[in-house]
This record gives structure tokens, C-alpha cells and sequence, in this order.
């Protein structure tokens, strides 16, 4: 039986129906060798800075969540947006939209965080339809933002399985000028076009790691790169 042919991540940035922000990634992570983000659940804009700067070599993304900061400001974006800069690597604003297309334009574009402004990437639930997706482009697409469709969680008793997570990939494949991939716990469609972002390495309390069983099951690569820093709470991984 034939083998099907792998692709680098160089090779997948040049396809000529990549999405450019998806191609910026795979070349970010050819680049540095590295397909990990590090999610910075933290509630302070310095211990936030001081993760990104840490652990910003090592990363192709960061991926904060701004509304548990309590002291969130326009210039803590612009210090974010500096060592985003100087480290090459993408921001992921892991806002979850799940609602109808005129409130996630205004959540998107609006509001005190103003997330459009600043992060290269969001995610969103298919649940609202393909509104949500539209309302989201309205203000992405001219920006050259992109977004992750949340295809399948990894949480226990998870309803994002069978047919939803079909429906959110024929979702994705309609709207590629502004979906660069899914959030999944394994690959949901063959087209190298489409990142996958998948569950890897959790920090748990007192700095005990503990690597996601789904790690052995989908293949991920046997190399991890685990940072001992308390304030992580876990990493992902971007591609396949």
C-alpha cells in the first residue's frame, strides 16, 4: 500500500490555499523547530510577561486568556506585542465566542480588551451556526486575523464528538478565508492546509507534570519540551 506523503511544516506553508496566517505559523514553527504553545493561565499582567519572556524562544504561540487578568491595560498589550516581536511567536486569545454574529463582532472588536487589535488568533464554538464564524470575519478577515474552530474537547462527557465534529469541519472547509484550523484531540480532516491544535502537557499543582494519554494514542511526537514553571498550567500542540 502506498504511504502517503508527509509534508513539513515548510513544505505546508507554501500550499498555495493556505490560509497566510496559517503559513506565518508553520513557518514560525519550522523556524524555531517547535510546535508547542504554552498556555498562560494567569491572573497578572507581570507574571504573564515574565512567561512569555521565559518561555517565549522555545514557542511558536502563547495562548492567554485576558479576562482573568486583573490588571489588564492597553500597555501591557503593547509590552505582549514587543515580546511577541522580538521572540517570533503568535498570540491566541482562547475567548471560546459562542454566540450570534453581531455579539461576537462587538465582543471581537469592542469592549475594554478589544481582542482584534492584538491577538493573532481566537477560537469559537460552532454551536451558533456559521453566524458566529461571519461576525468574527467581519472583523478579523481585515485585519489578517484567523480563528480556530473548537472541533472536540478533551474534557469528560464532551457533546463536541460524531456528527457535531463533522459539522464543524464542513464549517471550516466553507469559511478557510478566515478558519485557519481546530481545536481537537485528534486529526478531523486531511487537508495540511488546516492546523490542529491537540491537548499535550499539563503543570499541575507543586510543578508535577503529567503528559495527556492522548499524546500516545494520536501520535504526537515522542521529543516534549516540559518547562517547570508553576504559573503554566499546560501546553498544546500546533499542527499535524
Amino acid at each position: 500500500m502506498e504511504r502517503k506523503q508527509v509534508l513539513s511544516y515548510a513544505d505546508r506553508a507554501e500550499l498555495p490555499k493556505i490560509h497566510p496566517l496559517a503559513s506565518k505559523l508553520l513557518k514560525i514553527m519550522e523556524e524555531k523547530q517547535s510546535n508547542l504553545c504554552v498556555s498562560a493561565d494567569v491572573t497578572s499582567s507581570k507574571e504573564l510577561l515574565q512567561l512569555a519572556e521565559s518561555l517565549g524562544p522555545k514557542i511558536c504561540m502563547l495562548k492567554t486568556h485576558c479576562d482573568i487578568l486583573k490588571d489588564f491595560t492597553p500597555e501591557f498589550i503593547q509590552k505582549l506585542q514587543a515580546v511577541a516581536d522580538e521572540h517570533n511567536f503568535l498570540i491566541f486569545e482562547d475567548r471560546k465566542f459562542a454566540d450570534i454574529g453581531n455579539t461576537v463582532k462587538q465582543q471581537y472588536e469592542g469592549g475594554v480588551f478589544q481582542i482584534a487589535s492584538w491577538s493573532h488568533i481566537v477560537n469559537a464554538h460552532a454551536v451558533p451556526g456559521p453566524g458566529v464564524v461571519k461576525g468574527l470575519g467581519a472583523v478579523g478577515k481585515p485585519l489578517g486575523r484567523g480563528c480556530l474552530l473548537i472541533a472536540q474537547m478533551s474534557s469528560q462527557g464532551s457533546l463536541a464528538t460524531g456528527e457535531y465534529t463533522k459539522a464543524v469541519v464542513k464549517m471550516a472547509e466553507e469559511h478557510s478565508d478566515f478558519v485557519i484550523g481546530f481545536i481537537c484531540n485528534s486529526k478531523t480532516i486531511e487537508k495540511p492546509e488546516f492546523i490542529h491544535m491537540t491537548p499535550g502537557v499539563q503543570i499541575q499543582a507543586g510543578g508535577k507534570v503529567h503528559v495527556d494519554l492522548l499524546l500516545v494514542r494520536c501520535g504526537r511526537p515522542a521529543r516534549i519540551y516540559c518547562f517547570f514553571v508553576h504559573q503554566v498550567s499546560c501546553f498544546m500542540y500546533a499542527g499535524m
